[in-house]
């Protein structure tokens, strides 16, 4: 029998915000970032958080400011800096419920991988971090060690993670009609639609819209009332819905 996998989006999914605000946090610490940048970049988290939405514009002024900011940098150097970062302002982020669904698929005998827009950089501490097969990320052009400021393959976002998915399956011979799929974003629809058992998290309006309207299961980890809220049915291959979110209390998200 094929493995059966499990594809898990980073920001608001397993990780309580963004994880490229937090990363900016402790690049502007470094002096890596002005105070106008990161000002900026906390507008545009908070209109994500106002609105349960992303927007075209701000993607693409985060990725243009990413990319200028680590143009002709020491790779090596700038690892080690988001490591540094990670433990600083990312490693205490991750949603415990979040976690232990997760977990429930490495107990089952799944790969777990970690698939985000942001730095693949970013997305390898997590996946180390969380015990995971792998995470793959948006990757930076690098020549001779340095940052080019360039991306050869765009943004990981989109159809892009959809294709990286179906990459990944063809490489390990994963199942896609046995895989299950996490996001809380309408901007992963082409990843979620691709496996057979794909579950929103904390959706945004969209893909809540869509979720119920194809009878897709909706975990909620962010109920500021304290309040477990789960839809529709259960995982299969071993995981329960119940065990996925099991536990699932939490008293608003942290910044």
């Amino acid at each position: 029998m094929a493995p059966t996998a499990a594809f898990f989006d980073l920001d608001n999914t397993l990780l309580r915000g963004t994880s490229l605000i937090q990363l900016g946090r402790g690049l502007y610490e470094r002096g890596f970032l002005t105070g106008r940048a990161m000002l900026r970049a906390l507008m545009m988290e908070a209109r994500f958080r106002a609105t349960g939405s992303e927007h075209a514009e701000d993607a693409s002024e985060a990725r243009d400011t990413a990319l200028e900011l680590i143009k002709g940098r020491d790779v090596a150097e700038f690892r080690a800096h988001c490591a540094a970062i990670f433990d600083d302002h990312i490693a205490d982020r991750f949603c415990p419920e979040a976690v232990a669904l997760a977990n429930d698929h490495l107990e089952s005998g799944h790969a777990v991988w970690l698939v985000t827009a942001s730095p693949l950089e970013v997305a390898e501490l997590c996946a180390r971090h969380l015990g995971f097969t792998g995470g793959l990320g948006t990757v930076a052009e690098r020549v001779d060690g340095r940052y080019t400021g360039r991306l050869p393959v765009g943004l990981l976002h989109g159809p892009a993670k959809a294709l990286a998915v179906q990459e990944l399956a063809n490489v390990h011979g994963y199942d896609l009609t046995r895989a299950h799929a996490y996001s809380d974003s309408v901007n992963d629809l082409p990843m979620l639609s691709l496996v057979g058992h794909p579950t929103v998290v904390n959706p945004d309006v969209r893909l809540r819209q869509h979720a119920q309207t194809h009878g897709w299961p909706c975990v909620e980890f962010r109920d500021p009332s304290g309040v477990r809220r789960t839809v529709a049915r259960g995982l299969r291959a071993g995981v329960t819905l119940g065990r996925a979110a099991r536990g699932a209390v939490v008293a608003g998200l942290r910044r």
